[in-house]
């Protein structure tokens, strides 16, 4: 009789994020991927701040997924991801965390400086970066969605600028679509729907 092979312990992989919408987010993004991955998620050890010193969404990805598998000795899958709106040249881009001390008061800055403003385009952009145990980044990826800041917010779900972030052919805040939709037409989704070919091989 053929005696069935014990599954396989998943391998850990650390978010390198003290965010708890990031963690839901990719805890849910990364649970829908489908065969080839049986990962436990954690997140990063409670207190501990990575200086975000890139000039980039994908350098500071960098820093966060490197200093974090330093740190754990694990894999490690950083985001840096934010908001860059046309008619303030970009901003506040890499900044999108610092520009106000929470998320109402974001949303409320990013108004004030947009109003009477008739351009409203604005990118979400996803870098991601995975790090081995020792430190090295192994896999790097970028996802964007295309969309308009809204004069008000819109929506109950979702964390961040979303209940201002219009994906215009949707006709919906990225706060009032469903998570299914976020994930399929959201920045990070489609960042991870690039890394996850090559994540399996790794992590598998």
């Amino acid at each position: 009789m053929n005696t069935p092979s014990p599954t396989a312990a998943p391998k850990l992989l650390v978010i390198a994020s003290g965010n708890a919408g990031k963690l839901r987010e990719f805890t849910a993004l990364l649970a829908s991927a489908g065969p080839g991955l049986n990962l436990e998620l954690r997140s990063q050890p409670e207190g501990l701040e990575v200086e975000e010193t890139g000039d980039s969404f994908a350098a500071n990805a960098r820093l966060k997924a490197e200093a974090v598998a330093r740190i754990t000795g694990q894999w490690a899958l950083a985001d840096d991801s934010g908001l860059s709106v046309e008619a303030l040249g970009g901003a506040p881009g890499i900044h999108s965390a610092r520009y106000a001390s929470n998320d109402q008061e974001r949303i409320a800055r990013l108004l004030r400086e947009l109003a009477g403003e008739g351009n409203r385009r604005a990118t979400f952009t996803a870098a991601l970066a995975v790090a081995d145990p020792s430190g090295q980044t192994v896999l790097e990826v970028e996802g964007h969605c295309q969309g308009e800041i809204l004069e008000a917010p819109g929506g109950e779900a979702g964390f961040g600028y979303d209940p201002v972030f219009l994906v215009p052919e949707t006709g919906l805040s990225f706060a009032q679509m469903d998570p299914e939709l976020k994930r399929r037409l959201g920045h990070r989704g489609r960042a991870l729907e690039a890394l996850l070919p090559r994540l399996r091989p790794l992590l598998g």
